[in-house]
């Protein structure tokens, strides 16, 4: 007797069908999984004894062999469960399974059919293969129900999937899942900073054009308080980024099983004791970094300096490439990285190093030490470095109300907006993504700007990288006045965001 039911298999985001074939034949009793199963999916054969002895079927006496094709890709984890054991009812005669249907699930011991990871891609690969039923753990039906074009059927146990396949008890496929029906997440508002006007605006900057910042300040200038709200003024995720955002948390095992559809930029904030895996991404078969988890969204790293060296230069390649690339022996895994990042730092250990008002007590030699852990070409990647400078007493005390998020985020939408228009039919999605042969195009400049630019570029040594942000920051300046061409003005305010490095990498050294 033969059956084959049809599954999926997940290697990172990258999802592959898998035909679970399975062959009942006459000889000694045995139960064999074979095609490069690993320890998860050869365990299954004791959880699927004893859900289908809970459904009150015995297992077949029998020589049982089942192959999990293609034989030469190994299969992880425990998603297939749920196919095998229908593959064995189907052997049996007991079901009949369309070719155009699959099995994602881990079955339990009681027949509880168990959430597993990654259903979303599993899902959109399974709708490229042709497959038009997908059945998945009731836990993990709405994340399936994302995709339109495929019917989900969320399954709670194994009994239920058994009396669907019969005809005795249909049950009810899950309605598609649309962005706007998922709910809206508090977040902290610019509002509830007082003063800091400085870095507010530059950070206005960073978000209109999706550039990365560093924040340099004292203790308890409010470079945490600023960057924790960066969240409320980015504009909306659009559909696709919401997809792609969700699958890479759907990999992880990171969504909600109620609203499992991400719709607010992610927003991480790893403490600074993070390993470079963790940071990356890895483990034998490679899950997300944080790096990754931020994707379309912002990645905050606080107390910079006190990151792991190694750690903070994994960073550089991924912010130009926007994708971090795995490889371990079980093969190589690409995640996307597209993100804005957001740091934070003390200019020295005590922090007060160019403080007005308060000495440093670290000593120049110890000040140096702390500001190299940050290396030049990891600095040349932020587009601005804000100076967070102390607040006042009449700044605090002051009752003037201040401007919310929500007021911030429309003029944020409104540069995003003349930057989707002018960037439609390529794949740039906002001015810090401009390819080094587009900027000609995209950033014309009038001849006082050229002027002030080649003056900027010959004083201060910059690098290549450190022109092209630049010009892309001054971009942005320009949208935000609703400016075509880029004015000396706006050359102006994007250099002023490039001298906090001689300020006190220079000051350090002295």
């Amino acid at each position: 007797m033969f059956a084959k039911i049809s599954s999926m298999g997940l290697f990172g985001l990258n999802a592959f069908p898998v035909d679970v074939e399975i062959q009942l034949s006459k000889g000694l009793p045995r139960f064999e999984i074979v095609g490069l199963a690993d320890t998860a999916v050869q365990e299954s054969r004791e959880r699927i004894k004893s859900a289908l002895y809970t459904c009150g079927i015995v297992f077949p006496t029998s020589n049982c062999i089942v192959n999990l094709a293609p034989a030469d890709r190994r299969k992880n984890g425990s998603m297939h469960d749920l196919a095998i054991f229908i593959a064995i009812l189907a052997a049996l005669g007991r079901v009949t399974v369309p070719e155009d249907a699959a099995m994602i699930g881990e079955v339990s011991l009681n027949g509880d059919i168990r959430p597993v990871n990654g259903v979303l891609p599993m899902t959109i690969t399974a709708k490229q293969q042709g497959i038009k039923t997908v059945y998945v753990p009731l836990a993990n039906a709405k994340e399936a129900a994302v995709v339109e074009g495929v019917t989900v059927y969320g399954v709670a146990d194994a009994k239920s999937l058994l009396a669907h396949l019969e005809g005795d008890e249909p049950l009810e496929p899950m309605p598609h899942i649309g962005l706007e029906e998922a709910p809206a997440e508090t977040i902290a508002d610019f509002a509830d900073v007082h003063g800091q006007t400085a870095a507010k605006r530059a950070l206005e900057l960073a978000a209109a054009g999706g550039h990365n910042a560093l924040l340099i300040g004292p203790p308890g200038s409010g470079k945490s308080m600023l960057a924790k709200r960066m969240p409320g003024i980015l504009p909306p995720l659009t559909f696709a980024e919401s997809i792609e955002t969700t699958m890479i948390h759907s990999v992880a095992g990171l969504l909600n099983a109620e609203h499992p559809l991400v719709t607010v930029r992610p927003f991480r904030s790893p403490h600074h004791t993070i390993s470079p895996a963790g940071l990356a991404g890895g483990g034998s078969v490679p899950h997300p970094g944080e790096i990754s988890l931020a994707h379309n969204g912002l990645l905050f790293l606080d107390e910079l300096a006190e990151f792991d060296r190694r750690a903070l230069e994994i960073l550089r390649q991924p912010l130009e490439d926007r994708e971090v690339t795995i490889s371990r022996a079980a093969g190589t895994i690409k995640y996307p990285c597209a993100i804005m990042l957001i740091a934070a730092m003390n200019p020295c250990p005590c922090g007060y190093l160019g403080h007005p008002t308060r000495p440093c007590t670290c000593g120049q030699r110890a000040a140096a030490q702390y500001l190299s852990r940050i290396s030049g070409p990891l600095l040349d990647r932020f587009d601005l470095h804000i100076e967070a400078a102390p607040v006042t007493f009449d700044d605090l005390s002051s009752k003037k109300p201040e401007e919310s998020s929500a007021e911030i985020r429309k003029r944020v939408a409104a540069a995003r907006a003349i930057q989707t228009e002018r960037f439609k039919g390529t794949a740039i999605t906002c001015n810090a993504r401009i390819t080094p042969d587009k900027l000609a195009e995209f950033c014309p400049m009038t001849d006082q700007a050229k002027a002030r630019l080649k003056a900027v570029f010959e004083k201060m040594g910059l690098s290549a990288r450190a022109y092209d942000r630049l010009l892309k920051v001054a971009r942005t300046a320009a949208d935000m006045q609703q400016s075509e061409v880029i004015g000396a003005q706006h050359i102006a305010e994007a250099v002023q965001y490039r001298t906090l490095d001689r300020k006190y990498w220079q000051i350090s050294t002295r």
